[in-house]
Parts: structure tokens; sequence; C-alpha cells
């Protein structure tokens, strides 16, 4: 969760997505079989956004569900401006605040805590 002045980058799934279409969901994707998570994470925050980000430490939280994993780390410092740079996989990018999060339509009901969560995080 790339984090900005109160705001975290969120991405729009595109209409043509298999799973969790035209919702607002946070950027990333799937571990490979030779990565670890923070691997998997620093290469689609690479391939998506076009972005080397600063990881430190720990996941801040993981959701969990049938047949999914995900691991979140708040991130406040990467090299590179943020830009959709997989439009076949997102069709907008934005920065939010927890409010702007309310009521959208979201990949995950959990999501709006989870902001809310990460821009108190001070860690």
């Amino acid at each position: 969760m790339l984090r900005r002045h109160g705001r975290v980058l969120l991405v729009h799934r595109s209409p043509n997505r298999r799973w969790y279409t035209n919702t607002w969901d946070l950027p990333g994707g799937h571990i490979e079989a030779d990565e670890s998570p923070l691997q998997a994470l620093q290469r689609e925050l690479v391939e998506e956004l076009g972005v080397v980000a600063e990881v430190i430490g720990e996941p801040f939280a993981r959701f969990e569900g049938a047949g999914l994993r995900m691991d979140t780390w708040v991130i406040d410092r990467w090299a590179g401006e943020p830009a959709n740079c997989a439009p076949l996989k997102h069709d907008a990018l934005a920065w939010m605040t927890e409010n702007d999060v309310a009521g959208l339509r979201l990949a995950d009901p959990r999501l709006p805590q989870h902001v809310r969560a990460a821009l108190n995080f001070d860690g």
C-alpha cells in the first residue's frame, strides 16, 4: 500500500478482468514459483506502477480466505512516480483518503478499515 500525504494509492480493475471486475483494489499480484512474498511485491510494483519500492520490515497486515492470502506492506518511500503500467489490468489509479474509499465498489469489503489502519500506522 503506497502511502503519501494522508492518502493511499488504489487501482481500478478493468472491466475485462476475470475476477473483481470494475472494483477498486490495492496494486499487487501473485507470487511466482521462485519468489518470496517480498520479491513478488517489488516485481509487481515495477510491473504495475513503474516504481521501485523501499520495503522495510514485515507485512503490515494479512488477509486470508478460501484460496487467498494477501500480505500488505505500508510503503512510504519509492523511486519513480506511480503510473498505470498495466492498462490491461487497471483502467485508473487514484490517491484516496479513508473517506474517498467509503462507498466505492471494492474488491474486498475490508479495504476501508485496512486503509484507515494503514493511514494511522506509524511503523
